[in-house]
């Protein structure tokens, strides 16, 4: 790789996927194939640790989860009947085969396991203070920050031990651990992240990151895990606890908007009629006088059916992806940008020749994509683009497991609507509101506010964001975003 600035071409990156089965033979295959299942929350390496009548084995690789288990050997010590595993995207730390969980520690009295899906927005706080008294890191991901807590509890169990940790570290987390007895799900005190449990036909019981896994292993849902849940799975069952019971939901909408596979369901909704109503209400607030609806392919084909259907417009396929194009990491110059979107997209002159088209996306964060893309369909003979995104628009950075910890590459952040624009080169363009999202996805909530996170759109925060404060100091300043108090005391 170029020691020159590399950067990626896709805009936004779930940070990872998790999920555990406790009480299956062959409990490290099955938890390979919920894991592909969960391949697109995280591509950049995979891990497996299985649990052999009370010994734990780690089995781990960079790449996609075929890549870094392609030598079948890998699988010759991932015996027993629980195993827990992860598939990793950075956000929190660097790459490296060292950041690739589950991480697994050897205690005088034990071992442990843990995988995480999330963003601690305390951990670089909590790390230094750890290091001050003593502590030796063997990664430089924010996970690791959770086993140091729990070896240095006096608590006299580990589930006191596990709670007392839970309740020091804040963000975003949704946390597997597997040790010789049990495996421990716990949920953030907002729910940031989706967790779901399910159970197999023998009875055995899972956790994964998303209802989509739990059909690829052919088990059924059993519920959502809760904010401030820690819930152990092992051979008596299922035992539901909490570590806190200060809590609030509010799921990242993020997950509705793009990261969740469209056959999953969070917290009742299914992600892709959320994502089809996000359309239907794009086209009431932004309708255009156009010929066609065609989609960016493939996360926002759901929004561009409720689009078309709402607009009574034919959606066509003016855009074809490549699917065999994997993440493309290229240097920053305009002529390798544009043919990498030439190498994911293809266009279709026949079906966009002298038409006026509505192009659906589901977000704007740089906007170089977009540019590209309206560029090739006038190239292909569209008269007219006109641009609707299926989600408000992104002027806020976000803290809780979302690969976009920053404002300086959010477009919406800088320009106005129609600055962004001309500069994408659009004939129009128009973002869903922050309240036709919240009644897209409707989400069943009980309490105060929508149950869902829309700080990247609004600018309110439901927590504070402790480490990451200076990147927002000024706006906070001028009360441009709010921060909640913290729900749990420490």
């Amino acid at each position: 790789m170029s020691t020159q600035s590399i950067t990626t071409l896709g805009s936004l990156n779930e940070e990872c996927g998790i999920f555990g089965v406790w009480g299956v033979p062959d409990a490290a295959h099955l938890t390979f194939y919920g894991l592909h299942a969960l391949q697109h929350r995280g591509q950049e390496g995979a891990g497996i640790v299985a649990n052999d009548g009370g010994r734990l084995w780690q089995e781990r690789g960079l790449g996609l989860l075929s890549v870094a288990f392609a030598d079948p050997n890998k699988f010759t010590h991932l015996t027993g009947k629980a195993a827990i595993g992860h598939v990793r995207y950075a956000t929190a730390g660097s790459g490296g085969i060292r950041n690739i969980q589950p991480f697994m520690v050897d205690f005088a009295d034990d071992q442990v396991a843990l995988a995480h899906n999330g963003n601690l927005t305390n951990a670089k706080s909590l790390r230094q203070q750890l290091e001050n008294e003593g502590a030796i890191f063997q990664s430089s991901s924010d996970t690791e920050v959770l086993l140091h807590l729990i070896r240095r509890s006096k608590k006299a169990t580990f589930i006191e031990q596990l709670k007392e940790a839970l309740n020091q570290v804040h963000g975003g987390f949704a946390f597997l651990l597997m040790t010789p007895d049990a495996i421990y799900a716990a949920l953030d005190p907002h729910g940031f992240r989706p967790f779901v449990i399910g159970q197999m036909p023998n009875g055995a019981y899972l956790a994964a990151s998303e209802s989509a896994a739990l059909r690829a292993v052919n088990a059924k849902f059993v519920r959502d895990v809760k904010p401030g849940e820690l819930i152990t799975i092992n051979d008596a069952g299922l035992t539901i606890d909490h570590y806190t019971t200060q809590t609030h939901l509010d799921i990242d909408s993020m997950e509705y908007i793009y990261f969740a596979r469209p056959d999953s369901d969070i917290c009742g909704v299914n992600v892709h009629q959320a994502r089809k109503r996000m359309g239907q209400h794009l086209a009431y607030e932004a309708p255009a006088a156009a010929d066609i609806v065609v989609a960016v392919p493939n996360s926002s084909s759901s929004a561009t059916l409720g689009y078309a259907e709402a607009a009574g417009l034919p959606q066509e396929m003016g855009l074809i992806k490549n699917q065999y194009i994997a993440r493309t990491f290229i240097e920053p110059t305009q002529q390798r940008r544009e043919q990498a979107v030439r190498m994911k997209l293809s266009v279709v002159p026949a079906v966009l020749k002298g038409q006026r088209v509505v192009l659906v996306d589901d977000s704007i964060v740089r906007g170089t994509t977009s540019k590209y893309i309206i560029r090739m369909l006038k190239e292909a003979g569209a008269t007219e683009v006109h641009v609707r995104i299926a989600s408000p628009a992104f002027k806020y950075p976000s803290f809780y497991g979302v690969d976009m910890q920053t404002s300086d590459e959010l477009m919406a952040a800088h320009l106005s609507v129609a600055e962004m624009c001309q500069e994408i080169g659009a004939d129009s363009l128009a973002f869903l509101s922050t309240a036709g999202l919240i009644a897209a996805i409707d989400l069943p909530h009980e309490g105060s506010g929508s149950g869902l996170t829309t700080a990247y759109f609004d600018g309110h925060y439901p927590s504070p964001i402790y480490d990451y404060y200076p990147e927002l100091a000024s706006e906070a300043e001028q009360k441009i975003v709010t921060f909640e108090p913290e729900l749990t005391a420490n």
